[in-house]
Parts: structure tokens; C-alpha cells; sequence
């Protein structure tokens, strides 16, 4: 962060979250260091949410006919005056200095872009441990964000022309757009990571795409997607070919398991295509 005085925008999307909304908004207006702007995006909501967000007079908010979680970040992402963007997802909260601690990370480490922090797991109301694989890491870590999500949208600070020259959320993926935008951003760049748990988590509700099965097929859509940029060279090539190949056997698997042998064959032809690039680099 170049500046003490550079500014921040919160921008929050949300889509029929009226039981969370609240929570969410709260824990941004009970920073220690209080962004310059809110900006809620309501994704074509049609329960209670508008007229909740009719309690929060200094929030900006967007409408917006529904279009899913990346097109309404983009648009938050569009509308903030702020240098540097704040996401944080309706159902999560922060802890109160989150933002001040991500803010005084940046200014000591001048040189960075981005960064994000640890994660309090509340599932179905109880907290819960996060596994050995969801470690995270800091610095160059592109290999680490390859097997999965460890950044969380509602943890990090980014810088907004950085956001921008990545191309933003992809919003023709309805799922695992943050994974696809993690893996651009660990390409190009070294992501700070407070090792404190600085965001609250809320999972097990059932309107979390997280939960359904098949993801994975947006995950070898964004590992295809990377594969496509000149900038993948080396190892981190060869380990992303490597990762798209698991992926797409753990498809295989599953459509092959639900009668589908129409969807499965065309991620084994995936396999071959990927695997003769494999093979002609050994």
C-alpha cells in the first residue's frame, strides 16, 4: 500500500440472504478502521434483503436482475471510488479489525498487491477445524492454489487496478470463480497472508453451490483456462497439467456412477489431450 491515506471500498454481494445481510453489514460498521465506502450489490433478491438494506442509510446499493455472485462483485468492483477492494460474501462477517490489520500489513509491505487472512469455520452454528490440506501460504504460491480454494473472497484486500487488469470474476462460471481468479492472480503476483483469523465463515446452509456435486468441472474449466496463458511456464505448467488430468478422472468416476458415459467421455478425451502434452515433455 503506497499510502496510509489510500482508500478502501467494502463490496458485497448478496442474493436472498435476508437472514445474514444484517450480520454482514454489521461487522463492517463495527471496524476499528472504517472503509470509505459500502457497497452492496443485491443480485435480483426477492425476499426480505431490500428492505432490510433500507436500514443501512450510508450503504450504496445496486440492484440488479439475478446473475450470479461474480457478475455482482464485478459490478460493486465497477461502481467503488476506492484504490483498494474489499469483498466480503452476505452470509460471512468480519472480526473487527480485519481491516485495519490488513491495511497496516500492506503499508509494511509496500511492494504487494493483495492480501488476505485465516478463517474462523462456523458450520451449521458450531465451529469447526479446517483440514491439514487448507493450510494457507503466503508469497509465491500459485502450486498451493492449484488443488483447491485457499483464499476465501471475503478475506482479502486487493488493490483494484490489479483486480482489473486480471480480468476480474469470469461471470460465465456460476461456480468456483474465485478459484479461477485465485489461480490468475498467484501467476502474476506474490499474495500477503495474515496468519490470523480475521473473517467468520458461515457454512451448511443449503443454498451453497459449495455443497453440490460435480464442481470440478468448473475447476478443469479454469485449470483449461490457465493452461491457455503464456505466462504458465515450467513446473507450474507441468503441475497444473498434472492437476486438470485428477480432475478430470474424479469426473469420470462420477458421471460413469450416474449413467452419464456421454459427459464422461469427453473428459477422457480431456485426459488424452492433456496427457500427450505431458507426454512430449518428458
Amino acid at each position: 500500500m503506497q499510502t496510509k491515506n489510500a482508500t478502501i471500498s467494502v463490496i458485497i454481494p448478496t442474493f436472498n440472504r435476508a437472514d445474514w445481510i444484517s450480520g454482514c453489514i454489521d461487522s463492517v460498521l463495527n471496524q476499528t478502521m472504517q472503509p470509505d465506502e459500502i457497497i452492496v450489490v443485491d443480485d435480483g433478491s426477492d425476499d426480505k434483503t431490500a428492505e432490510l438494506l433500507k436500514q443501512y442509510p450510508t450503504v450504496k446499493t445496486h440492484f440488479q436482475k439475478n446473475k450470479g455472485p461474480s457478475s455482482a462483485r464485478n459490478l460493486g468492483a465497477e461502481k467503488a471510488t476506492g484504490e483498494w477492494l474489499a469483498f466480503l460474501d452476505s452470509d460471512d462477517q468480519w472480526t473487527p479489525e480485519k481491516l485495519q490489520k490488513q491495511h497496516d500489513y500492506l503499508c509494511q509491505n509496500p511492494t504487494l498487491k493483495v492480501v488476505y487472512t485465516d478463517e474462523i469455520w462456523i458450520r451449521n452454528g458450531r465451529r469447526v477445524n479446517q483440514k491439514k490440506k487448507h493450510q494457507k501460504h503466503g508469497g509465491s504460491i500459485y502450486r498451493h492454489c492449484l488443488p483447491l480454494c485457499i483464499i476465501s473472497p471475503s478475506s482479502i484486500l486487493i488493490e483494484k487496478k490489479l483486480f482489473f487488469n486480471l480480468g476480474c470474476f469470469d461471470e460465465n462460471l456460476p461456480a468456483c470463480e474465485d478459484y479461477d481468479l485465485w489461480l490468475r492472480l498467484a501467476l502474476r503476483e506474490k499474495i500477503g497472508f495474515l496468519d490470523e483469523p480475521l473473517i467468520v465463515k458461515n457454512g451448511g446452509h443449503v443454498d451453497q453451490l459449495s455443497r453440490q456435486w460435480g464442481l470440478d468441472k468448473y475447476r478443469v474449466i479454469a485449470l483449461e483456462k490457465i493452461l491457455d496463458d503464456p505466462d504458465l511456464q515450467g513446473e507450474n505448467r507441468h503441475k497444473t497439467l498434472l492437476e486438470v488430468i485428477k480432475r478430470c478422472q474424479i469426473l469420470i468416476l462420477g458421471y460413469t456412477k450416474h449413467g452419464n458415459l456421454e459427459e464422461a467421455n469427453k473428459f477422457k478425451q480431456k485426459i488424452t489431450r492433456w496427457q500427450s502434452e505431458i507426454d512430449c515433455r518428458i
